[in-house]
């Protein structure tokens, strides 16, 4: 692994750490961002990766990601990430979670994480045996703030979704749009079914073949094949898979006039968010859009910290507060000629301090 601070995506990182349990097998990273709000917040990831240097890019700019996501979101929390590196069959163990736990421990409150990527609810759970700095942990009754935070992050993604198409379209609701989602997990699954509610008119993708013909089954939707739906002719396309796929050929594959979406980091480089707009399509920056899980994880390890009741009313209204934000930064970019993702940067960077 190269030495983290000559990566491309280092940007003055407070804390980097590598992580090694010889005994239990893991390895992880975990990355402090900024803590110039609070405490640096953000998932932990399990996934496999071909090369070391991958998860430390990961790591970095996820991070990175928290910062400005947070920021954006009004939270009092920093950004912070962290990756577990699996093995090409994904093992997972006990020993393992309980090691990365007292990791997390160790930093006393620097970082604070949540499920991300291959990470459970019950995953979190089994680390909060061992550290208080967790969230998203199992909630009791449904007016309770906190667990699974992929409906929360679907309702703001589906929220931006109606407010592009207001915005470029000029239309007030989604009848007849055509959606174009990548990704029907938890977050894409739970876009779609909410745009379905609405009469969008939908194509689906997944890596999971079964998952794609079963939500096409349920929604009256079209499934088609992962390495097709960038190119298929729609109004939005819908990122809701892993990131940086908005790269040079994957921005001229595009046939659509929206790009709001889930994933995080969908921008590869700096580069590609001005060439998205030079082909005139508009663009809902990922940490502003996908906010909506950070906001019921961190309301619910704030009421945890402070021993009171979170109403999901709280989250549900901050959620609504998303679409404002996107229409914020699509004004002043169409004011000043810059791209939405760096009208989004400098405000994001303004709030946590390096501006």
């Amino acid at each position: 692994m190269t030495a983290f601070w000559t990566e491309t995506d280092f940007d003055d990182h407070e804390l980097v750490q590598l992580v090694r349990d010889r005994k239990s097998g893991l390895t992880a990273i975990i990355a402090l961002h900024s803590t110039h709000l609070g405490p640096g917040a953000g998932g932990t990831r399990f996934w496999h990766y071909a090369e070391p240097e991958a998860a430390m890019r990961d790591a970095l700019r996820l991070s990175r990601g928290m910062s400005y996501k947070n920021a954006m979101a009004g939270l009092p929390m920093g950004g912070g990430k962290a990756v577990i590196l699996a093995d090409s069959d994904k093992t997972k163990t006990p020993e393992m979670l309980a090691a990365f736990a007292d990791a997390v421990d160790a930093l006393g409150g620097q970082y604070v994480t949540a499920e991300d990527v291959g990470i459970s609810e019950a995953d979190m759970a089994a680390v909060a045996q061992r550290t208080q700095y967790v969230s998203g942990l199992p909630v009791e009754g449904e007016d309770a703030a906190g667990g699974d935070p992929g409906p929360f992050t679907a309702l703001g993604i589906f929220l931006g979704i109606k407010a592009a198409v207001k915005h470029k379209l000029g239309k007030d609701n989604m009848d007849g749009v055509h959606v174009a989602l990548q990704g029907v997990g938890s977050v894409g699954g739970g876009v779609a079914r909410l745009l379905a509610k609405e009469g969008a008119k939908l194509t689906l993708s997944d890596i999971s073949e079964d998952r794609c013909r079963a939500l096409a089954t349920e929604l009256d939707a079209e499934c088609v094949a992962s390495d097709a739906i960038m190119s298929v002719p729609c109004d939005v396309f819908s990122p809701n898979a892993l990131g940086a796929i908005l790269d040079d050929d994957g921005i001229g594959r595009l046939d659509c006039k929206i790009v709001a979406g889930g994933a995080n980091n969908q921008l590869k480089r700096p580069e590609h968010g001005p060439l998205l707009a030079k082909r005139g399509i508009l663009y809902a920056p990922d940490y502003v859009i996908n906010a909506g899980g950070i906001i019921s994880v961190t309301l619910e390890y704030l009421c945890r910290q402070d021993e009171a009741p979170c109403d999901i009313n709280e989250v549900r209204k901050r959620i609504a507060l998303i679409p404002g934000r996107l229409e914020e930064i699509w004004q002043e970019s169409d004011k000043t000629g810059e791209s939405p993702d760096q009208v989004a940067d400098r405000l994001a960077q303004a709030l946590i301090g390096r501006g």
